[in-house]
């Protein structure tokens, strides 16, 4: 003989089962198109079909979108520190360095000490380094462009052009550097790391190489040289 416990379970399970039943013959009734054809309002136009492929394509990152009709660095509007624009097709026929320098970072003597030697050492051969501040990697450039270029000229007499700050990742991140960065991705994916992360430019505006945050300016000197003769 069941105990009362015993009996309560098996009512219950027994009513949970038949619920069941009687849900998926109601689903497999209520599925069934003959009986409930779909209702279409009038104004509804199917999508026209498209491969998952080619859907999901549309959803191209910002920077692949903003840089489409870019074919050159040489195609890019900057403003300089004081705002006014300045085309990089003026650089046509010269091998850039473009970097994105911070005043309170722990590589900013060694980088700015080493950029600085490299300009002064092949700026006559056809080198230009464009240096762009930014503040996204620890907040490390804080201040406004008249104090950055005070600091970059009475520090370290750099003589290579200091633009306006911009943001270098992110939704708000100069078309230029969208640009770079679809050129030539990262180590761990396409976003600039940290500050003074370089890219070598040669002469037709084309990204030939990028080099981390780490990497000494001097370092990079062999790569310079090959397109600098070229």
């Amino acid at each position: 003989m069941l105990s009362s416990s015993t009996t309560r379970i098996f009512i219950r399970t027994t009513t949970a089962i038949r619920l069941a039943s009687s849900t998926s013959s109601s689903l497999q009734f209520l599925s069934n198109s003959t009986l409930f054809p779909p209702v279409l309002h009038a104004s509804f136009k199917p999508l026209p079909s498209t491969s998952t492929t080619s859907f999901f394509s549309s959803f191209r990152t910002d920077h692949t979108m903003a840089t489409s009709s870019a074919k050159s660095v040489h195609d890019f509007t900057v403003k300089d520190a004081k705002g006014k624009e300045i085309n990089l097709g003026d650089y046509k026929g010269k091998v850039l360095i473009i970097v994105n320098v911070a005043s309170q970072c722990g590589l900013t003597n060694s980088n700015y000490t080493e950029l600085s030697q490299l300009y002064e050492k092949y700026k006559q051969k056809g080198l230009e380094i464009l240096a762009f501040p930014c503040n996204q990697f620890g907040a490390q450039e804080p201040g406004s462009n008249e104090q950055i270029q005070e600091f970059v000229c009475t520090r370290f007499k750099a003589e290579f052009p200091v633009f306006d700050k911009v943001d270098v990742n992110g939704d708000k991140a100069d078309p230029l550097y969208k640009y770079l960065k679809s050129s030539k991705g990262g180590l761990f994916g396409d976003n600039i790391k940290w500050n003074f992360s370089k890219f070598l430019v040669d002469k037709e505006g084309k990204v030939v190489d990028r080099y981390a945050p780490t990497t000494s300016p001097l370092s990079i000197e062999k790569d310079l040289l090959k397109l600098l003769d070229a």
